[in-house]
Formats: structure tokens, sequence, C-alpha cells
């Protein structure tokens, strides 16, 4: 049986879904994300060994990336977040960052890896990463993203941790959204326009 959800902008039929009456289909499902994750996890394990770096999540669409990638880590780590936003109900970034919640952590002389959801024009984590360099003196910065829509990238950045490279795609679940919503869906869904 379909689910929807309260206001029906979400419905659900096993590899396909209808979000604000587009129809997705899965591109990359759950159990692959997390052999992902967890391979990611380990490799930053292994080179963070003895020390104790800071995740930073990017909200919104980072948090369940950002609480897997934790949960994947076999060392001592903290966490934290900030808030942007460049998309608002779009499904293209306006190339406009605006910062609505600051990083609370005190990041000097930390090891800090900054953790995205998606990077596309590359404009907002290079929003990030100037910012940290010149609001904290961080022992080193690295950046973990999910998916990298390599296509799009429109500045030169370092990406350390790379789940996924993607082509210039729309990509809704998994954190990621569709005006707000399709956040809480465990795979990641693609535009079906067959």
């Amino acid at each position: 049986m379909p689910h929807a959800d309260a206001q029906s902008n979400v419905s659900t039929n096993g590899r396909t879904i209808r979000c604000r009456g587009e129809r997705f289909r899965v591109y990359l499902d759950r159990d692959t994300i997390q052999r992902r994750v967890d391979e990611l996890g380990a490799q930053i394990s292994r080179e963070y060994e003895g020390q104790c770096p800071i995740l930073i999540g990017v909200l919104n669409g980072a948090f369940m990336f950002t609480a897997d990638l934790m949960r994947a880590i076999d060392i001592d780590c903290e966490v934290d977040f900030l808030k942007l936003s460049s998309y608002g109900a779009e499904k293209v970034s306006s190339g406009r960052v605006h910062q609505l919640k600051k990083i609370d952590a005190d990041l000097d002389d930390r090891h800090v890896i900054v953790v995205e959801d998606i990077i596309d024009t590359g404009l907002s984590m290079e929003f990030i990463l100037d910012r940290i360099q010149k609001e904290y003196r961080p022992a080193s910065v690295r950046v973990a993203t999910l998916l990298h829509k390599h296509e799009a990238t429109q500045v030169e950045l370092p990406m350390d941790y790379v789940g996924f490279r993607i082509d210039n795609l729309f990509v809704i679940g998994y954190g990621l959204d569709y005006g707000q919503i399709a956040r809480n869906l465990a795979d990641i869904y693609i535009l079906d326009e067959e």
C-alpha cells in the first residue's frame, strides 16, 4: 500500500515516489549509501588516529550524513553545525549564500571536517571554508561531501572525502529536500523523466 504524508506532498510506491507532483526513482539505495558512509568513516578513523577531529555539519541537508558518518568513525570526535541558505524552495542554487546559524564551537587549533550533503557549484563550501579560515585558526580543515556534482562545480575546492560523484541531477532524500520536504526518505532519488 503506497504511503502519503498528511499533505500528500510525498507518496511512495517501491522504487518510485511522487514529490510535489513530480515522479522520482531510486538512484542510490540505503544499503549502498551506508556502505560508502562506513568506508568514509573508516578512512577518517585511520587518518585521524590519536586525534579528536570536529565535524561541522551543514544544516539542514547534511544532518543525516553527519550523524551516520559520526557513527562510522571509531575514534573520539565532536560535532557542531552551521546553517546556510542558497536554494530556498528551488531546485537550483541561487548562487547567493546567506549564513543563518554560526558555529558555536571554538575551532582554534582543531582538526575540522566540514560535512556537506552535496557540493554542486561549490559556492557554499567556498563561503564556509573562507569563514572558518578568517574567524578561527584551525589546525587543519578538510571537506567531506556525500555527493559531488562535478559538472556543476564552478570553483576549485579541496574535497577530501567524497561519497559519490554524480552528474548534474536534481536529487532528494537522505537529508536532501525539495522545498523542505523529502529529507526523511532513506534512499536518494532523482527525477524520473520517462
